[in-house]
């Protein structure tokens, strides 16, 4: 794929139920940053509040969610039964989102990140 030139050409690519999680998910982080600006780094949407704060991106059986290894970390209670590495979250297609789970991280993260 190429370089997409913003989140809409980014998530416009994929089938419509990807499409729906893809913005839902972004609607959840842009609530949770209102003040980011939204960019694409590494070929992904990012949110970019003085440095990236969140990536997300869409596969066949899931969305990934790349909130940093820190707060992976640290919620990694909250976390037990999604698949997760170092850095990325995998939220299956066919389970809802954890709304206020990705909030709380999110938030978490720009205060972690505004600290630096």
């Amino acid at each position: 794929m190429l370089k997409p030139a913003d989140h809409d050409a980014y998530i416009s690519v994929f089938i419509p139920e990807v499409q729906v999680m893809l913005q839902k998910l972004r609607a959840i982080i842009h609530a949770a940053l209102p003040d980011a600006e939204e960019t694409i780094a590494y070929g992904m949407p990012a949110f970019r509040q003085k440095v990236n704060i969140v990536y997300y991106a869409g596969y066949k059986n899931h969305i990934g969610f790349y909130p940093s290894p820190a707060p992976i970390a640290h919620f990694a209670e909250d976390l037990k039964g999604f698949k997760t590495s170092k850095g990325a979250i995998q939220f299956p297609l066919d389970k809802p989102l954890p709304v206020t789970l990705i909030r709380r991280m999110v938030k978490w993260r720009l205060a972690e990140a505004l600290k630096q």
